[in-house]
């Protein structure tokens, strides 16, 4: 399966690693350009932007997963992916946001046929062992 993350930090970075030690392609983005290279060293495609991450994403229908902060920063990514993803496409936020902003972000990919998962993660960074 491919599939993009958005937000390589502990939990994110984590994540990424244990999905390509399973054989998944993983297309990443990170605000890091430094981020992006130890993750394309590891075996990922590094995306330079969010269209840039989208545009590599060939498996259909597209997935991209966010571990991203609560709040404006998430609202703002599944914002920026709305304009580029297509009906049947998937966004999953793996972050802790507040149910009530995930009830919100749903409905509005609705109209444009775009599924919305929230499955906020917990584990902590002893994840990538224990899964």
């Amino acid at each position: 399966m491919q599939i993009g993350m958005i937000g390589l930090g502990k939990m994110g970075g984590a994540m990424s690693r244990r999905l390509m030690k399973a054989g998944h392609a993983c297309v990443v983005y990170a605000r890091s350009a430094q981020t992006r290279d130890t993750f394309e060293k590891e075996g990922a495609t590094a995306a330079a932007s969010v269209t840039d991450l989208v545009s590599k994403l060939a498996d259909k229908p597209r997935v991209i997963w966010l571990m991203l902060p609560a709040g404006e920063t998430t609202d703002n990514a599944v914002k920026e992916l709305a304009g580029l993803l297509e009906a049947g496409d998937i966004i999953v936020d793996g972050g802790n946001s507040l149910y009530k902003d995930d009830i919100r972000r749903a409905k509005s990919l609705t109209a444009k046929g775009v599924r919305y998962v929230d499955t906020g993660t917990s584990g902590g960074v002893w994840g990538i062992e224990r899964g």
